[in-house]
This record gives C-alpha cells, structure tokens and sequence, in this order.
C-alpha cells in the first residue's frame, strides 16, 4: 500500500504543484544547504540577541542598537532562507520544521526580553505568544494529512510584528511612543485574525479530508 502523503487545500481539493519550484528528489538535496544554515543561524542568534539586549541593564542606548541590528539581521535570514529554499530546489523535512521555530523563538524572545525591561506589556505578549504556540501546534497536527498554504496576511502578520519589535528595540526619544503603540497594536490585531482564519481553515481542510476518505471507503 502506498505511504505518500497527498497535499490539500483549505477547500478539501488536491493542492496544485508550484510551477515555480524545479522538483528535486528527497536524496539530491543535501540536508546541510545554505537555506538550512541560514535558519540555524536564525536560531544560534536569538540567545546572542538576548544577551546584547540585557547589557547595561537593558536601556544602553549603543547596546539596544546592537541588539535592533542583531533582530534585524534575523529576521532578514527568515525571508533569504525561504525564497533560495523555494527558487532552487533545497526544501528539506528539517527545513519544514527548523524554520517556524526559529521564527517564534526570534519573535517570542524578543517579546518577552521587552516585556523583562518593561517596555512592553505582558498582555501584548502573552496573546502573541499563545496565538503562535496554538498555531504551531495545530500546524503539526493537521501536517500528516494536509497543508495550509501561507496566506498572505500571515506573511503580513510577520512582517508588522517585525516592525514593531524592531521599533520597541530602538531607543528613541520620549514622544515617539504613539508610533509604537500604533504599530504594536496593529500586530496583536493581525496576529489575532490571522490566527482564527488559520483555525477556520484547518477545520475546513481537515473536514474535506474526511469526506475524501469515507468516499472512498464506501466506493463513492
């Protein structure tokens, strides 16, 4: 009996294959490649930026700037990473895995460092924080049989969330807290929404697979 796993859409219909990406067979992509360097570099980061951060009790103006630069050059490997891992081929299991949790353990620290520092809320990044666990785990679960495409207000919702991390790193000057109450705000916002149209679309996606499946077994 076969064992290879068929990807589906939200809609509960066979995932279309992305012309795009050249198909490589599972053995002619090394697991050391450089989009998987990249995210261990991603990870390997996050305690150094942690670090820079709490020098000089964590308001040390040159120190916070080296923390931002630090943030910043790892968010710019989650998007480098992902577009060589896509445009030539070097997709790999570790990479499916790897590269979320780099994500949210940039994300996550960075939030909980601000919040230590009390330049942040905890609410802020408890609603964060539980929105991206609860993701991550209903990801894995619904990855044995299907997957949800990356839309574009989750690419969003990243995107935002770095911004508005990286302008709570900066130390400004007092008046500019407006800005990053805005930004900020906008990030909980679309983490928030993000996450329950995840949610809508697992139920969907998983509920089309079980209607696949009975068919089936009933020789419909």
């Amino acid at each position: 009996m076969s064992t290879q796993r068929e990807d589906w859409t939200a809609a509960g219909q066979p995932a279309a294959p992305d012309p795009s990406v050249e198909p490589a067979s599972e053995t002619a992509v090394p697991l050391l490649n450089i989009a998987n360097i990249l995210t261990i570099l991603r990870i390997l980061l996050v305690p150094v930026f942690l670090v820079v951060l709490f020098v000089g009790d964590g308001h040390s103006t040159t120190w916070r700037l080296i923390a931002t630069g630090v943030f910043a050059v790892a968010a710019i490997t989650d998007r480098i990473d992902g577009q060589l891992a896509r445009k030539y081929g070097l997709v790999t299991d570790f990479g499916k895995l790897a590269d979320p949790i780099a994500d949210k353990a940039l994300i996550g620290a960075a939030l909980v460092g601000l919040s230590i520092l009390g330049d942040l809320p905890w609410w802020v990044t408890a609603v964060i924080a539980v929105r991206e666990l609860g993701i991550t785990l209903l990801r894995f679960a619904v990855l044995r049989h299907a997957v949800i495409p990356a839309g574009r207000g989750g690419k969003l919702k990243t995107l935002v969330q770095t911004i508005a991390i990286g302008y709570y790193l900066l130390p400004l000057p007092d008046g500019f807290e407006v800005a990053g109450w805005i930004l900020m705000g906008a990030a909980v916002l679309l983490t928030v929404v993000t996450g329950l149209d995840y949610v809508v679309q697992a139920v969907r996606l998983r509920a089309g697979v079980h209607k696949v499946e009975a068919n089936a077994s009933t020789g419909a």
